[in-house]
């Protein structure tokens, strides 16, 4: 037996295999990233879009929002927001909405989770309605499986 597997065939199978799966690696790496450059989303990040996702982060949205379903699971799902409020329709009524409900958190309305009013100013509120909107591009491929209502 030991004939038929000596220590540099071993060491050969390991270095064979390896090479083989560090290739595959390197293949799928590269697949993962033409489809994420070229096919995930068809607009293009703007320095507004940008804007917006660090707001979308310092105001630490994703403890309470899910975002194409990372986050916390507390409020509605907003990846969708703006296609949900009509902005495949009527996209600038839509993005208007989206600032519009912004601004008028909190709402106080009764037996309601309250969303707090961050006091961001015009410039804010647009850069992320286009953060919001440049989400609802992506092709998520059907994820997350539940639409947000």
């Amino acid at each position: 037996m030991s004939e038929l597997l000596t220590k540099s065939a071993a060491r050969n199978i390991f270095y064979g295999g390896s090479a083989f799966f560090f290739a595959i690696f390197l293949a799928l790496s590269a697949h993962s990233h033409y489809y994420a450059v070229t096919k995930s989303t068809t607009a293009p990040i703007t320095d507004s879009v940008e804007r917006g996702k660090r707001i979308w982060e310092a105001k630490a949205c994703f403890d309470c929002h899910t975002i194409l379903g990372e986050g916390a699971r507390f409020a509605p799902e907003v990846g969708d927001v703006f296609v949900r409020w009509g902005g495949d329709k009527d996209p600038k009524g839509a993005h208007q909405m989206i600032k519009d409900w912004m601004k008028s958190q909190p709402s106080n309305t009764p037996g309601r989770r309250q969303m707090p009013n961050f006091k961001l100013n015009d410039k804010e509120l647009d850069d992320l309605a286009n953060f919001l909107v440049w989400t609802s591009t992506i092709n998520t491929q059907g994820w997350p499986p539940k639409k947000a209502n």
